[in-house]
């Protein structure tokens, strides 16, 4: 496959999800980094860009003057992505999408629903990809649970049990420190903090797994620390479509927790459980069996799980390469277009402008319940009722 052209708006010089991107970008030899609009500060982004080896005239000053240097050129980018903050990901991911570029964005996509529903609207009039990182669910083993799931080992599944929580901001002496006092700050994050901030992964993963949406959630929502406007600690329950259960727990005041991701499914015939601080191994426990625990590059795994495993057996793989393997779906996806060709089924995976409205219906749906001391609400972004 013939390497296709990369751009990246934000990740700038000490951000912390930059380097995961351009590894991940770079990893497989599907993309060539070429272009970058990297801080909000124009002479920094550009000599930033060029100690990362741009050219000088493709190391812009912002994402207006990379929108406008690259849609000039025959050699221009085939894939942008948006890192920069929140509140900038409509405009830019519209800007782009409009102007005829394939687009990956950080999540949260948008800062509301219409938002997301108008960039559904936009790539699907398009034509033109918009992603959303989820990168989680690039894991190897993410995927093998999917395919699980897919083919019936666990027969229908009843119950979802998802957490991501964690206590680096568990601290009430942080209040005045930016770096964190931002997440709290309605003006900055919008209606939610902790839930919009890792909340999504989890539900995002609980439906890419289950293969089943989101329908109504309720919602208990609290400021553990009493100086925060918005939330550090949520639980959710939420009925899907496919007629599962669903219990998520997302905290950043869980003192002794680092990361925290973890995904529990429980069907008729088994159970399967994950966590993200041990990626190599998925635990599997048959109906009236014995628990398995199933490793990351063993044999007879779904072709979803090969495709994306690149080290042998008990070497570690970490976020990067989880990243790295949306980067390698979006690659074949841009691919097959330009050959006029179906893509890899097993590479059909990364996530979708649907998922990223979804989620933010969710935002909100958590919002409105949690205001409203655990009413049921719908969870569903209205153009999908």
């Amino acid at each position: 496959m013939a390497r296709l052209n990369w751009g990246m708006i934000g990740g700038g010089e000490g951000s912390q999800i930059g380097p995961a991107h351009r590894l991940g970008a770079g990893l497989d030899g599907a993309f060539s980094f070429v272009a970058g609009a990297l801080d909000h500060r124009p002479e920094a982004g550009r000599e930033y860009g060029q100690r990362l080896g741009l050219a000088a005239d493709r190391a812009y000053g912002d994402w207006r003057e990379m929108l406008d240097g690259e849609s000039g050129r025959e050699d221009r980018v085939d894939l942008v992505t948006v890192a920069t903050p929140n509140a900038t990901h409509f405009e830019i991911t519209k800007a782009f999408l409009e102007n005829g570029f394939h687009v990956v964005c950080e999540k949260p996509m948008t800062m509301t629903v219409e938002e997301g529903e108008e960039i559904v609207r936009i790539s699907g009039e398009t034509g033109n990809i918009c992603a959303v990182n989820y990168g989680y669910t690039g894991y190897s083993l993410v995927r093998h649970m999917r395919a699980m799931v897919a083919r019936g080992d666990l027969g229908k599944i009843r119950l979802v049990k998802a957490e991501f929580a964690h206590g680096h901001h568990a601290d009430a002496a942080d209040a005045d420190n930016p770096r964190v006092r931002w997440r709290y700050d309605p003006a900055q994050a919008g209606v939610s903090a902790q839930f919009a901030d890792c909340g999504i992964h989890a539900l995002h993963m609980a439906s890419f797994v289950t293969g089943q949406e989101v329908e109504r959630l309720s919602a208990d929502t609290v400021s553990c620390i009493a100086s925060r406007e918005l939330e550090d600690d949520a639980m959710v329950n939420f009925r899907m479509d496919g007629g599962a259960v669903g219990r998520l727990w997302t905290s950043s005041v869980a003192i002794g927790r680092q990361h925290g991701l973890t995904l529990q499914i429980f069907g008729e015939k088994g159970g399967l459980r994950w966590s993200q601080e041990q990626p190599n191994q998925l635990y599997w426990m048959p109906l009236n069996g014995r628990l398995e625990i199933i490793e990351r590059g063993e044999g007879g795994l779904s072709p979803e799980a090969d495709r994306t495993s690149r080290v042998t057996i008990g070497h570690a793989e970490g976020m990067p390469l989880a990243f790295a393997n949306i980067y390698t779906d979006l690659a074949e996806a841009i691919q097959a277009r330009k050959d006029g060709r179906p893509m890899d089924p097993a590479a059909d995976l990364y996530p979708r402008a649907e998922d990223g409205l979804r989620s933010m219906a969710a935002v909100f749906a958590v919002a409105d319940s949690g205001k409203r001391e655990g009413v049921w609400v719908d969870a569903r972004p209205p153009m999908f009722r």
